[in-house]
């Protein structure tokens, strides 16, 4: 197959090394100034060391490759493209991350029912073909697997979207946003579990 490097890991152990993707379109890479920018948020708030990640419609696995090469602990990627799962895999053994970065080879939708044997993940990013969003099709996705026991109690999801439209609520995963970034024609939205109030107590008479 026939590979460009435009592309490189953006911080950690390493930082600089080259990631293939294949030529042509049919592989929409996160691309590296994004990266960055979610790296840096996602270092500054402690969400990468020692992190469980599971990488949605993960491409040529960069933003896998980027958590691992930062501190996280493991990485799931989940890709069906056959030319972005052989870039993939020669990006992982190219950097010899074979025994902490996992492939599943499937498409997104029928693959995540079962990802719960593989987690819980504290770290989900999610990087879908931006129709896939507003067509709903994403939270879909997000909440079977939450369904499946994929998350763990504190997971943080982030989806990468267009920024020509408004991130989606997620509502139907248990998830609520918290912040959201824009970053040219790309846009980052930030996902947590969403905390019920707990009962409603009375507060003691002052003038007792």
């Amino acid at each position: 197959m026939s590979y460009h490097y435009r592309m490189r890991i953006t911080g950690g152990a390493f930082r600089s090394r080259a990631i293939r993707a294949p030529r042509g379109q049919g592989t929409r890479p996160t691309s590296d100034r994004v990266r960055e920018a979610l790296f840096g948020i996602l270092s500054s708030a402690g969400r990468i060391a020692g992190a469980r990640v599971l990488d949605l419609y993960a491409g040529t696995g960069a933003l896998a490759l980027e958590a691992v090469s930062r501190g996280a602990a493991d990485a799931t990627l989940v890709e069906s493209g056959r030319d972005a799962l052989e870039a993939a895999r020669a990006n992982i053994a190219s950097l010899g991350l074979q025994e902490r970065v996992r492939v599943v080879a499937a498409d997104v939708a029928v693959a995540v029912a079962r990802l719960g044997r593989h987690g819980p993940f504290d770290l989900v990013l999610a990087d879908p073909p931006w129709a896939l969003v507003d067509e709903g099709k994403v939270e879909v996705v997000l909440a079977a697997l939450a369904a499946s026991g994929a998350l763990a109690p504190g997971v943080l999801v982030v989806l990468e979207h267009s920024s020509r439209t408004p991130a989606p609520e997620l509502n139907v995963a248990g998830l609520e946003r918290v912040d959201s970034r824009r970053y040219g024609d790309a846009a980052l939205a930030f996902y947590k579990p969403a905390i019920l109030p707990g009962p409603r107590r009375e507060r003691p008479d002052s003038s007792e």
